[in-house]
């Protein structure tokens, strides 16, 4: 027998179900484009003669550039709408990593890296956009789904660039392919996209998707209370937490495993595989977790999983283990940053899309400030005390969480 939940909700009409195929498949180049570089990094890094802080310093620019330009995406998204926006910014992120990928000089691949960050912020806001957007339609959450596939995405860069590398395919042919493969998927999903204006209408007719930053500034200044402001800064760190420990497998798993542990080439990039697999495990399954137990309880426990096993992986430092650890980190932190957004556009006292457009622009802090940090320590330590950035990150998660959303009541 139907549930009285099942039979109160309409199902979503076929415009809806392409529409969410659709920012699916954006969501799934957005991932796979930087994974394919990822790997590449430690190549890089020795063709361009970087030690670990300037290492550190270089992979800074791309959340450098996506904290110049990431405002700029509510400007954007208004006048063009989000759908187009998030198709251009996916275009231009793909050449600004294969300029990154063939860059002659460290100075050059920090300016790559820069403006493809820049594109990808602006990319990142509008697709969040859209697929809430979707979402509100569905009616249930979906946001949750939408970053799983980033998650197979990664997956799927990070298997191609391994198999580049053991097949000694040059940065440029490789990253030349990846470009050409997922720019055109985008392209394609821009014609799927929900039509019309991104602005939804609420009952007092002015709630918009997006905003602008000067809305955002003004939304600050007025009528805000302190309750809120503390609840943005929460929600912005357990989005910046989730980026730290994210950027943790993502700038460092391949070098660690390769140069600390001493991996063979073909078997380092499985720490960030382990990772983002394992995160795309842990989206899946919190859409329902979420809807059951609440984001609350969902990133309590997916912190303490997070720092457990990577504090383990750290204090008896194996291959097996390592990989282990970064699959804990990733299944952990899986619904940090939906979680975190999701709860910063349903703030009172703001108009919808200043929430979520200041904790996307602010999250990506976490990994600006993560890389020269890790780099650091790594440079005056080792690399592997610079990781407990990892654990502790999760940590802060846990202990922020009840500022996330608790299980809402069914109809």
């Amino acid at each position: 027998m139907a549930s009285i939940e099942s039979i109160r909700r309409p199902a979503p009409d076929q415009a809806s179900r392409r529409a969410r195929i659709a920012v699916s498949a954006l969501f799934l180049t957005n991932g796979a484009l930087f994974a394919n570089i990822l790997p590449r990094y430690p190549e890089i890094k020795s063709a361009l003669g970087l030690d670990n802080l300037g290492y550190g310093f270089a992979i800074a620019a791309f959340p450098a550039g996506a904290i110049a330009a990431g405002l700029l995406a509510a400007v954007l998204i208004r006048r063009f709408g989000s759908a187009r926006i998030a198709v251009i910014g996916t275009v231009l992120t793909s050449l600004g990593l294969l300029s990154a990928a063939l860059a002659p000089s460290g100075v050059l691949f920090a300016v790559a890296l820069f403006l493809g960050g820049a594109s990808d912020a602006i990319t990142d806001v509008a697709q969040n956009a859209h697929g809430l957007r979707v979402q509100r339609r569905y009616g249930r959450s979906i946001i949750n789904g939408f970053h799983a596939i980033w998650s197979i995405g990664a997956v799927l860069g990070g298997v191609m660039a391994a198999v580049a590398i053991a097949l000694q395919l040059p940065l440029g042919v490789h990253l030349g392919i990846s470009t050409a493969v997922f720019a055109t998927v985008a392209l394609v999903a821009l014609r799927f996209c929900l039509p019309g204006r991104d602005r939804e209408v609420d009952a007092e007719g002015d709630a918009e998707t997006t905003a602008e930053p000067g809305e955002v500034a003004g939304a600050l200044r007025r009528g805000v209370t302190p309750r809120t402001v503390i609840a943005i800064i929460a929600l912005t760190l357990i989005a910046m937490a989730g980026a730290v420990a994210e950027d943790a497998g993502n700038s460092w798993a391949t070098l660690y495993l390769s140069e600390s542990l001493g991996a063979a080439a073909a078997i380092a990039p499985l720490g960030f595989i382990a990772l983002v697999g394992a995160q795309f495990i842990g989206r899946i399954i919190g859409d329902p977790l979420t809807d059951r137990f609440g984001q609350r309880w969902v990133a309590r426990i997916g912190g303490i999983i997070a720092a457990a096993g990577m504090t383990l992986a750290l204090a008896f430092p194996t291959v097996p283990g390592t990989i282990l650890g970064f699959a804990a980190v990733g299944f952990g932190i899986a619904t940090l940053i939906p979680a975190a957004m999701h709860a910063a556009d349903e703030l009172p006292g703001l108009r919808a899309g200043v929430g979520l457009t200041i904790v996307s622009w602010l999250l990506r802090l976490g990994f600006l400030l993560s890389p020269p940090f890790v780099g650091y320590i790594a440079e005056n330590e080792s690399l592997r005390a610079g990781l407990l950035v990892a654990p502790v990150a999760a940590l802060v998660a846990v202990l922020l969480a009840g500022f996330l959303e608790k299980r809402r009541p069914r109809d």
